[in-house]
């Protein structure tokens, strides 16, 4: 059994459900002149990285997300984060599980991938442990891990190791799980056997670019942050006036994310949920009754989020949105005279 191949059966013996590898480069390196150390060939492939981060960050579609705006050529070559990175190992968990959100009136809704703890810490821990185990079989090879934390293109590295493909919601989607894989990856100096790149099965469907209820999805394969209703609700601060009418309306009831581009993916009915406990939603992010969570104090939400996802829109932000879900509720109609 090859390296890669050990190296894949230890990823998926940690509970992830995929896991492939990818090139960092589509060149040799080259040496400089004088130097003698290498210095790095910008290949096409990451150069349609940063082509792609740094128009979409022109466009202004990142909001107020101005992290992303720092070092956009580091984000683009996980050499810069890794020094001598030749491999990406892309991981992935699905999270769908078989329950469905309470939608009667007088509920919100919550984002699936919130509806248990959070996820960051747990998949975190086995990276760690997947790191641990190549370090045993090659003492000297050099890793960095990062589950959505890092100035690493996630996506576009899970697509580019053959996990799913980049659907036209800009999110990863996989023959086999759908859109409901979330993402991680290990950086290493180790140069591995690599997967074919995923095919766009996307074809003509427009199915999410229809669902989606504030129009945030642009063009196809663009998102605008700014009218999404996940940036709205959980990275934008600030008071509601921040968020235009129309998109509050758009908004409906969700108080912490959006799944609606994702539910009506065609690949859904091929992905099967997960038995992950960490993913399994409570009552409170299954069934969140508006009424009751408008009345939360501080503490109160910090006790009752603080192994949640939920935690990163404050209590301001969350109390915001709840506001605007209960401005959204169905009235009931009165009875004729």
């Amino acid at each position: 059994m090859s390296l890669t191949e050990v190296i894949k059966q230890e990823a998926r013996a940690l509970g992830f459900d995929a896991v492939g590898v990818a090139p960092v480069s589509d060149e040799q390196e080259a040496v400089g002149p004088g130097d003698g150390q290498p210095h790095p060939v910008q290949s096409p492939f990451l150069r349609r990285l940063f082509d792609r981060l740094t128009e979409w960050l022109r466009q202004g579609h990142h909001g107020t997300m101005a992290w992303l705006e720092r070092t956009p050529e580091k984000r683009a070559d996980p050499r810069q984060v890794l020094p001598g990175c030749r491999s990406v190992i892309s991981v992935g968990m699905t999270y769908l599980t078989d329950h469905r959100a309470n939608e009667q009136p007088g509920h919100g809704r919550i984002a699936r991938y919130a509806w248990g703890k959070d996820y960051h810490k747990m998949m975190s821990n086995k990276l760690k442990q997947l790191e641990a185990s190549i370090s045993s079989l090659v003492p000297e090879a050099h890793t960095r891990s990062y589950v959505d934390t890092g100035p690493i293109m996630e996506k576009a590295w899970a697509e580019r190791a053959g996990l799913g493909w980049i659907g036209k919601h800009s999110n990863l989607v996989s023959s086999d799980h759908g859109p409901w894989l979330l993402l991680g990856e290990v950086l290493t100096t180790l140069e591995l056997s690599v997967d074919e790149p995923a095919t766009d099965l996307c074809g003509s469907c427009r199915l999410c670019i229809q669902a989606c209820p504030t129009n945030a999805i642009v063009q196809p394969y663009v998102v605008d942050a700014t009218r999404c209703i996940s940036y709205l609700t959980i990275e934008l601060r600030g008071d509601g006036d921040l968020i235009s009418p129309d998109l509050q309306q758009g908004m409906g009831n969700k108080i912490f994310g959006c799944d609606d581009c994702l539910d009506v993916c065609p690949f859904n009915l091929r992905a099967e949920p997960t038995h992950e406990t960490t993913f399994q939603p409570s009552p409170v992010t299954l069934a969140p009754s508006l009424d009751e969570l408008s009345r939360l104090d501080e503490l109160t939400f910090t006790t009752l989020f603080q192994q949640s996802p939920i935690r990163r829109a404050k209590i301001h932000g969350f109390q915001r949105n709840i506001a605007i879900a209960q401005h959204n509720k169905p009235r009931p109609s009165s009875p004729p005279s």
